[in-house]
């Protein structure tokens, strides 16, 4: 007889209690719900159950073997569930949370692509800058910019995320180009306001020679695209991630500063909870995300 048969009987038999009471539940007759169980006894060498007329109980070697077989059992369901579940499409609703800058102007096209593929995904984004706690069950999906240490995470490493110098052609114009990062501290940097130190810049050269320069400015706010107004508008020089910054640079509204030179690049990474039983949908959007977001692409 098939020995996963032979497993699934004799837990069974366990738990209805007796072996007329495992053929009722399973529709067959008691002789062959004893072929079963005799076959297990004579493979093993070992008695399972002692029978009497009014009752049977387990051996020590039957306890064993049903604890065992019953881990065994749950581990061939989820095999079987995971197996199935790779035919199935991508359905439901996604939750995911990413940063303010980097989901705005990076992820809500990327996401509307990926709709387009999955009709039947639904998407809510959040964006937050803060590192998310997955394990609360709240997102099934993260972006995080930064290193990410935290137990039971998964940190899937995504194109570094960089951050360039723009300014208006009329603040050039008035202030001179600047050629070397050491030269900004003679101009008007506009800084983030909740950057601890958001007047000191760390940047690296496209051949990887490095610079730390102080910088001042008149002009600070707690949200990246207000400071990128004020660079539109002639207030000063702003460091800004690059997909901020595309569409400027492309019209000329802003220019390039210093086009050799970036804030040192951050690691940003795809996350999500390690114990998490991946469906069809998450397995398809971090697919999607890694090929068009990944470090090597």
């Amino acid at each position: 007889m098939n020995k996963l048969a032979n497993m699934e009987m004799f837990v069974r038999v366990v738990e209805a209690g007796s072996f007329a009471a495992a053929a009722e539940i399973c529709g067959v007759s008691a002789t062959m719900v004893a072929k079963h169980v005799a076959d297990i006894e004579q493979r093993l060498g070992a008695r399972l159950l002692h029978r009497t007329t009014r009752r049977q109980q387990l051996s020590e070697v039957g306890r064993l073997y049903y604890e065992r077989c019953k881990t065994a059992l749950a581990e061939v369901e989820r095999a079987e569930a995971s197996a199935l579940e790779l035919h199935e499409s991508p359905r439901g609703k996604l939750r995911l949370v990413a940063p303010v800058s980097f989901g705005s102007y990076s992820m809500v096209p990327l996401l509307g692509e990926y709709m387009e593929r999955h009709p039947d995904v639904d998407v809510d984004l959040t964006l937050d800058n803060r590192l998310p706690n997955l394990a609360d069950g709240d997102f099934e999906l993260g972006v995080y910019i930064g290193e990410v240490n935290e137990p039971g995470i998964v940190a899937r490493p995504l194109r570094p995320y960089r951050r360039l110098l723009a300014a208006s052609p009329a603040y050039l114009e008035r202030h001179g180009q600047p050629m070397h990062p050491e030269q900004l501290s003679e101009h008007l940097c506009l800084g983030l306001s909740y950057w601890r130190r958001y007047n000191h810049w760390h940047f690296v050269a496209d051949d990887g020679t490095t610079c730390s320069v102080n910088v001042q400015g008149r002009f600070t706010a707690n949200q990246g695209n207000a400071l990128r107004v004020a660079a539109r508008n002639g207030m000063g020089i702003v460091l800004q991630p690059e997909v901020v910054l595309t569409d400027d640079l492309a019209s000329g509204r802003l220019v390039a500063v210093l086009p050799g030179w970036s804030l040192k690049p951050s690691p940003m990474y795809l996350i999500y909870a390690q114990d998490r039983h991946p469906t069809a949908k998450l397995r398809s959007v971090i697919d999607f995300l890694l090929e068009r977001l990944g470090a090597a692409a």
